[in-house]
């Protein structure tokens, strides 16, 4: 008997077309690039507004911390059409990297982050950014910026906004919220419990914490269903057809944050799945897109 998720029209199958499509296009080179610290991962790609998208200028500013599990293999470029997609639309597009985790030795895949690497550098990165955007996106206006990222990117984004109520003792903690307009998770891995029952990613989350051992101790430095309310603007886009990040994890997010008092807006997308978020040629990115011009204009 054939494999029901190799049959047509499943969701696997659709998932792999999806996927196909969004890694099929080029990258998009960056107008320049910046260096946030020493190491190689850390750096920022600029995209500067080639399009016009809102009823006046200078334009926002869009932050994209790109998905991949954390894993070394998936890096920014992949996300570097998606970057350029809002370039278009009117935005500045500020695209971070990160350190992300490596071989550990004991198999062939890569672990899942490091810690606290991955956390020092997107902390440092949004630290470093305004000053950053005033040299290389010219024009822009930093005090109006969204942030956004895909899967566990979108984790990042939505750790990112709630630096201002992580625990006292956090390095990354700032004592007032970000200055941000709000953001825009895309399929995030937003509840480290719901998705490590799902195995989302193979349990990378878990893996991100450090495994097993300290996970209990680490999550709530970094599990974003923990940190709530941040008091800032926040949607979730998801794929009802998402297969890798099931949209029972975006739920579990608003459902936490609707019990910490806060209203996180999900927007659900029927028959997508979890790459045509990032995807230019599919209309779930121009949902995004408007989801993200909503907060920013």
């Amino acid at each position: 008997m054939p494999d029901a998720a190799a049959e047509p029209g499943t969701a696997a199958v659709r998932n792999a077309a999806e996927e196909e499509s969004a890694f099929s296009h080029p990258a998009v080179e960056p107008d320049s690039t910046a260096a946030y610290g020493d190491h190689p991962d850390q750096v920022i790609d600029f995209y500067v507004p080639r399009g016009t998208g809102g009823p006046g200028t200078p334009p926002p500013v869009v932050t994209v911390l790109h998905g991949g599990a954390w894993r070394a293999p998936y890096d920014r470029r992949h996300v570097s059409p998606f970057a350029g997609f809002l370039a278009g639309r009117g935005f500045a597009v500020a695209s971070v990297e990160y350190r992300r985790g490596s071989r550990d030795g004991a198999g062939d895949d890569p672990v899942a982050g490091r810690w606290p690497d991955t956390f020092d550098d997107v902390a440092a990165a949004l630290d470093a950014l305004p000053a950053l955007a005033g040299r290389h996106l010219p024009g822009a206006d930093a005090r109006r910026t969204v942030l956004t990222g895909h899967s566990a990117g979108g984790h990042l984004a939505l750790w990112a906004a709630a630096r201002h109520v992580l625990p006292a003792d956090a390095p990354w903690r700032l004592d007032r919220p970000p200055s941000l307009r709000g953001v825009v998770a895309l399929a995030p891995i937003a509840d480290f419990e719901v998705a490590g029952k799902l195995d989302v990613c193979g349990g990378a989350a878990r893996e991100l914490l450090g495994g097993e051992e300290h996970y209990a101790a680490r999550r709530p430095y970094a599990d974003p269903a923990l940190l709530l309310p941040t008091g800032i603007a926040t949607t979730v886009v998801q794929g009802r057809a998402d297969v890798d990040v099931p949209q029972a994890v975006a739920e579990a997010y608003a459902d936490a944050a609707a019990r910490a008092g806060e209203v996180v807006g999900v927007t659900l997308l029927e028959d997508v799945g979890h790459f045509p978020l990032i995807d230019p040629v599919a209309d779930a990115c121009a949902v995004v897109a408007e989801e993200i011009a909503q907060l920013a204009w």
